[in-house]
């Protein structure tokens, strides 16, 4: 699973979620729907922007995390 951390880097970046959609030039909803996990997928020229304003590199944004195996009893 690929797991968002927009929001850790945005607070480290002292950059609110307004002002970064504005510099992205996307839609406050569609940034919450990236920050949140639930979107699908991402542009590369989206994530090259976020990365450009947030002054990041696109492994501070996004982190694969395994999934969790169930236990076997």
């Amino acid at each position: 699973m690929i797991q968002v951390n927009l929001d850790r880097v945005l607070v480290d970046r002292k950059i609110t979620s307004k002002m970064l959609a504005a510099g992205v030039d996307i839609t406050p909803a569609n940034l919450s729907i990236l920050k949140t996990g639930k979107a699908k997928g991402i542009r590369f020229e989206t994530l090259s922007k976020i990365c450009e304003v947030l002054d990041c590199q696109p492994g501070d944004i996004l982190e694969y995390v395994p999934d969790e195996k169930p236990s076997e009893n």
